[in-house]
């Protein structure tokens, strides 16, 4: 993985005991002899130690590495390792900025050392949701494990124990409390009256399935019978009375049975090669032996314990030998005699709190891991429920993931404002009505935020409180996998907007001072608090704060299947002073004393974790400040994003709409905002940022309520919705592979988005979307065309075909035209004035045939254009620096679309 440290990642022949990644696999830490693998009870800190005792018939040479070898990141996406290589890319020459960027490197080199270190290597750091929060045993007991370095002691209260803080505590002592922090309690299952401890202290039970192999009753002493007569060979099992025999019998065989008691007596000792040398000869080759032959090489290299050389038959026959795992699974038991032996000591759906005492006196916390919380029960402290179905109603999951083909169209929700009706809407609401719209409008991708548990509604989800839990407002954790479920089998995938740049205040239900200290998981002092927000800020620079963030993402791809991430308002993490600032895109401003290193290491770690692990993984960058190389490979100094998003279009959109008058519209400043850099590129003319906290939607300002019936078609309508049509269509036209549209805007909802919240004495008036304006006039119109601009992409892959290259931009009859592969887009934003015989240059001699037009009557237009004019032909006239030009009508406030359907040879 990419966290091991960089020696450790390149294999040697023969066959190392190794995975490519440099660390143990899975597989090879079963095969490693007793001295070589991993300590048992060791999670945290180097975990290997190996002994070189060997033989083998010669020396294999290791060769020398190459400095590209030394410098590949395996599993990266790139290939050498080049802090600055993206800056040639992009042609930056800033001396500073590249300085920045190697000595972020090398801070990031220190940290995946400091990972590796604690956690083996990015996979292990990201998967802490397997051990820590609360886990059933196979052993009949729940574990729970919770972080928490400021506490002195830990326990759980709740519904089983009566709320005793002291019922169910850690132990003392290491085994309930490490250094880093972490406390570990153990809740075992009720004996049932009358009825009998388990046999063997080790007994286990499969709680999903109704009946295993241990029901037949299989005793241990018939499994280790059948293990020493199936399994181990002869000579392999080693009985040991003491556990100094090893090494008394090694005495006896240096000096003999009567060996000497003192250094007089010892003499003289040969040296270890000569020593080694007596051993081989007196070694007999026993070609039946299962345990490989390592061999001493001393070729003055430093010692490698992952490169020991091995006789590579005995290495094979070594590797093909299986753990003997399997023997004792038939010893496991079912749920139907755990259920007959034991009642469990917490069932599905009791409410429970961790109890810490600090410093500070006692505390009741929501355990930061809970997968399903409550935060606001009536007015009452919240608390986590312990989801635990019986096996019957476990979701079982029907549809396997869907890959995007060509371009990302997505369609961004918000479940609890998806109805129609005057209140929060469900998972299972969203599921059965939301999800076939989504379908039927054309987009292949579903972006849904607020979905983490939140403890203020009016925050939008934005001010998350607990990050393992689906926000139980909306419903349950098994309606939510229904919901990306059911989504996957529509073709759609699932991205999940992901807020770990800020986390919220709150002392009762989020992580603020969560063990009664103001440093565990963020900054103390001015710099642990958003400057405007409120919110609290992460702490990148602890290994435990990245454990838990990396793990909440693997958790979210793990446990539900989501597809994809967009990591939300990027520049109040970057930044100490949270992106409230002025930037003119100087690179200064992205290496000076404010930006924040230990946050840009960690979205490295993050996008190199999710894309090693989920290779078919979707990240965005929403940043408003674009730093440099955010859809740049790591290896070459970027970030490792998908696609970023360009906020500054509907931001653009925006001001010109409410700010300047139609006529004065500039056709270059509107196509340098929207092209400026388009590779990777997701662009969108409105999403909820520009309807909410009391601003106006696009719809809203363009029809203006109070001149305009929504329910029928007029002249103002059509002139109104002539602009947003064209406004949609160039944005999407001009994006760089993804175009987000947010729920509700592709049938242009008249009203803007509000939230329950005081200053509206918690009103669901704007809390909704309505559905019922899809089938009336004007929006019936619009949705029309949202939905055939998303077939046409889906039909021709129109954003997926490289940038724009822009041909004509005229400021003064308000035209813009440019080509995307065999396409050309043409726009007339003028709004009176209609062009009979224009001419706009093209490159390639041809028939160009029209295959989309705006100006439509199903579209709500005035159907200008006739038939007659759907196919035009180039002509030899130059235009805008081209030898062929086109000649076309372009009715006013009106886009058309033509393809090259066949090349003229001249």
């Amino acid at each position: 993985m990419t966290s091991c440290p960089l020696f450790l990642l390149v294999p040697r022949p023969p066959p190392p005991l190794v995975g490519a990644d440099g660390c143990p696999t899975s597989a090879g830490r079963a095969h490693l002899p007793p001295s070589c693998r991993p300590h048992p009870g060791r999670r945290h800190g180097y975990p290997f130690r190996c002994d070189s005792s060997s033989s083998s018939p010669a020396p294999r040479e290791r060769p020398p590495r190459s400095r590209q070898q030394r410098q590949q990141r395996p599993g990266g996406r790139g290939d050498a390792v080049d802090p600055v290589g993206f800056l040639a890319k992009l042609g930056v020459s800033d001396r500073a900025f590249a300085q920045f960027l190697r000595d972020r490197h090398k801070a990031l080199k220190d940290r995946r050392w400091e990972v590796c270190s604690r956690f083996i290597d990015l996979k292990e750091a990201s998967s802490g949701f397997e051990l820590l929060g609360m886990h059933r045993h196979r052993q009949h007991r729940i574990d729970f494990m919770e972080w928490a370095p400021g506490a002195r002691y830990c326990s759980l209260v709740g519904d089983f124990n009566q709320w005793s803080p002291t019922e169910n505590c850690a132990r003392e002592g290491h085994l309930g409390h490490d250094d880093f922090g972490y406390w570990f309690i153990i809740l075992e299952d009720k004996l049932r009256e009358g009825q009998e401890q388990d046999e063997y202290f080790f007994q286990e039970y499969n709680y999903v399935d109704d009946y295993d192999k241990g029901d037949n009753g299989v005793d241990a002493e018939e499994i280790m019978s059948r293990m020493k007569e199936e399994y181990w060979e002869p000579g392999e099992i080693r009985s040991r009375q003491s556990q100094l025999e090893m090494v008394v019998k090694l005495y006896e065989q240096m000096f003999g049975p009567n060996g000497p008691q003192t250094e007089e007596e010892l003499g003289e000792i040969p040296d270890a090669q000569t020593r080694y040398n007596e051993f081989k000869a007196s070694e007999k080759a026993d070609s039946l032996s299962m345990w490989p032959s390592y061999d001493i090489i001393d070729n003055g290299q430093p010692f490698d314990i992952f490169n020991v050389v091995t006789d590579r038959a005995s290495f094979e026959k070594f590797q093909a030998k299986k753990p003997p795992l399997a023997y004792w699974v038939e010893m496991r038991k079912g749920r139907i005699a755990w259920l007959e032996k034991y009642v469990p000591t917490i069932s599905h759906k009791d409410k429970y709190r961790v109890y810490f005492n600090t410093p500070d006196g006692a505390l009741e916390r929501v355990p930061a891991w809970a997968t399903y919380v409550l935060p606001d029960a009536e007015g009452k402290q919240s608390y986590a429920v312990h989801w635990e179905p019986p096996p019957e109603e476990i979701y079982k999951w029907r549809f396997g993931r869907p890959k995007v083909k060509g371009s990302l169209r997505i369609y961004e929700c918000h479940v609890g404002i998806s109805g129609s009706e005057q209140k929060v809407s469900s998972f299972q609401e969203f599921t059965s009505k939301v999800l076939p719209h989504i379908k039927k409008a054309g987009y292949n991708a579903v972006q849904l935020i607020g979905v983490v548990e939140h403890k203020d509604y009016s925050s939008i989800g934005y001010k998350v409180t607990n990050y393992f839990a689906v926000s139980s407002r909306f419903g349950t954790p098994d309606d939510f996998k229904k919901l990306v479920d059911e989504a996957h089998g529509l073709g759609l995938v699932v991205l999940l907007d992901i807020v770990h740049s800020y986390a919220s205040s709150d002392e009762l239900v989020g992580l603020s001072l969560y063990d009664g200290s103001n440093d565990c998981y963020f900054h103390s002092g001015k710099r642990g608090h958003h400057k405007y927000w409120g919110t609290r800020m992460f702490k990148y620079d602890d290994v435990d704060v990245l454990h838990f963030l990396l793990s909440n993402l693997n958790w979210w791809v793990t446990e539900y299947r989501i597809d994809g991430f967009q990591f939300h308002s990027l520049s109040s993490m970057l930044y100490t002073h949270n992106g409230f600032s002025t930037f003119t895109g100087a690179m200064e401003e992205y290496c000076n004393q404010y930006v924040d290193k230990d946050a840009l290491i960690y979205l490295i770690l993050a996008n190199e974790m999710l894309h090693q692990l989920h290779p078919d993984i979707i990240t965005i960058a929403e940043d408003a400040t674009f730093y440099p190389g955010l859809c740049e490979p790591t290896t070459q100094g970027g970030l490792g994003f998908d696609y970023w998003v360009n906020l500054s279009v509907p931001e653009m959109w925006l001001w010109h709409l409410e700010n300047v008058p139609e006529r004065e519209w500039s056709m270059n400043k509107i196509i340098k905002v929207l092209v400026s850099s388009n590779q990777n590129m997701l662009s969108y003319a409105e999403n909820h940022n520009q309807s909410i906290s009391g601003r106006k939607s696009f719809a809203e300002i363009i029809l203006n309520s109070g001149e305009c019936s929504v329910g029928s078609v007029d002249d103002n309508l059509i002139r109104a919705s002539s602009l947003l049509k064209i406004i949609k269509l160039i944005t999407f036209t001009t994006s760089g592979g993804a175009y987000l549209n947010f729920m509700g805007n592709e049938f242009a909802h008249p009203e803007r988005v509000e939230f329950p919240m005081p200053s509206n004495d918690y009103s669901f008036q704007f809390a909704n979307r309505q559905w019922e304006l899809l089938d009336k006039g004007f929006h019936k119109h619009v949705f029309n065309f949202d939905k055939d601009v998303m077939s046409l992409d889906e039909n021709e892959r129109i954003i997926s075909r490289g940038s724009p290259n822009i041909l004509h931009c005229d400021d003064t009859s308000m035209v813009i035209s440019f080509t995307r592969g065999p396409f050309l887009f043409v726009f007339n934003f003028n709004p009176e004035v209609s062009h009979q015989s224009y001419h706009v240059g093209v490159e390639e001699a041809g028939e160009y045939q029209l295959i989309f037009n705006t100006d439509e009557t199903k579209y709500g237009g005035c159907g200008t254009l006739k038939s007659s004019q759907y196919m035009r032909r180039t002509c030899d006239k130059r235009a805008d620096g081209c030898r062929n030009s086109l000649e076309l009508a372009l009715p006013s406030r009106s886009a058309q679309v033509y393809k090259l359907v066949r090349i003229l040879r001249i």
